[in-house]
């Protein structure tokens, strides 16, 4: 059954939103922030809802955006992330737009110079404003060797979310870690979901396993995203180092690619690395691991470790925002304290040599994942828009 149509002010009742999305990244690298950005795009669209998207842009795109995309100038990032750009506020070409759009919601997807920019603006036109939680910025420096600056990187996140009329967390946990930056600004969910036909226990292939070099006898780790130290790289490949002291017999399969590709081969020689996969390919991808195991501390939701549950992969994981809300510990799979290489080690050990609990918890977890639905996820947005819109 379809949901009813956004309402407009024509017959007295709340005015349709008309959303100028920001976007610091929207299709030109591709990652899971952006993925739920343009489902959340596409859902608006498919509801009648007018809405125009601004970022930075490039010649080649990751992949075809959803929703008409107007340039912003932009830099490359600096501290050699230059696959990613800096808009350069809101100059004037797309701030003419922006006016000619007249949009009755401002939504920004990440804090920086263009984000800034449109609250700004927002603000001056008396515009509300919805500011999206996607990556915990806050935890990037330390990778880095930048630990120095996030007391000044913590003091600008809450400036930028307490000028926001609503902020979005995917998940109870970021509710906590917004809070406890300080910030005062009411909190939504708008959580994630997962495609169910993509990411299945049927799409496992062994076959295709076996022309990675990997038997179907041996337990295959999991990684799935992009190679990025912020990731826990480090952490995964000295977890793998203990697992081969302690004789724990496995191969890694590896999918993504990323600036820290080189870095992290070196580490684990033994990982086969399947590189960027998209589509039906992922998902036969994730369905043919024995289990995921997701060292990051940076993740609002985890869109890796949804779609390992939907395709019946347990999951090994810190115990960390976005995890924690996902996952049922010795369930549908376990989470570690961040940092701890033993006791990573050990419960990869614990599912390696126990192969109906591992295919236990993966029965499990796919039956949970189910409950991840992009459709009401996106629909919540649109909610929070029509109340602040109701709201003046």
């Amino acid at each position: 059954m379809s949901s009813p149509p956004a309402s407009s002010a024509a017959d007295g009742g709340t005015p349709s939103p008309r959303v100028a999305f920001f976007s610091g990244n929207y299709n030109y690298v591709r990652d899971g922030a952006n993925q739920a950005q343009n489902l959340l795009v596409g859902h608006l669209l498919d509801r009648g809802v007018a809405v125009r998207v601004y970022s930075p842009t490039t010649p080649t795109p990751a992949f075809e955006a959803r929703g008409t995309v107007v340039d912003v100038p932009a830099i490359p990032m600096p501290g050699g992330r230059g696959e990613y750009k800096l808009g350069r506020g809101l100059p004037a070409r797309p701030r003419r737009d922006l006016e000619a759009f007249a949009p009755n919601i401002v939504h920004v997807s990440s804090p920086e110079f263009l984000g800034h920019a449109a609250v700004t603006w927002a603000r001056r036109h008396g515009i509300p404003v919805v500011s999206a939680v996607h990556t915990r910025f806050e935890t990037y420096f330390e990778y880095y060797g930048l630990a120095v600056v996030q007391p000044a990187i913590k003091w600008i996140l809450r400036r930028f979310y307490d000028r926001a009329d609503r902020v979005l967390v995917p998940t109870p946990s970021m509710a906590e870690v917004i809070r406890g930056l300080g910030v005062t600004t009411p909190v939504s969910l708008w959580g994630r979901g997962v495609n169910h036909r993509r990411f299945h226990p049927s799409a496992r292939d062994l076959a295709w396993r076996r022309s990675l070099g990997i038997a179907d006898d041996e337990l295959a780790i999991g990684f799935l995203g992009r190679l990025v130290l912020e990731k826990g790289l480090g952490v995964f490949a000295d977890v793998l180092a203990r697992l081969d002291a302690m004789e724990i017999r496995h191969r890694v399969l590896i999918v993504g690619k990323g600036p820290a590709r080189d870095w992290f081969a070196e580490r684990v020689p033994q990982a086969a690395f399947a590189g960027f996969q998209s589509g039906d390919d992922l998902g036969r991808a994730v369905a043919s691991m024995d289990l995921l195991f997701n060292p990051s501390v940076t993740e609002t939701w985890g869109q890796v470790t949804s779609e390992a549950m939907a395709a019946g992969v347990p999951v090994v994981a810190a115990r960390a925002t976005g995890a924690v809300d996902l996952l049922d510990d010795g369930v549908t799979g376990l989470l570690v304290t961040p940092q701890d290489i033993e006791g990573y080690a050990a419960a990869i050990a614990t599912l390696a040599r126990d192969p109906a609990r591992r295919r236990a918890m993966g029965e499990a977890a796919h039956e949970h994942a189910k409950s991840f639905r992009w459709d009401t996820a996106n629909e919540a947005v649109l909610d929070v828009y029509r109340e602040l819109l109701a709201g003046r």
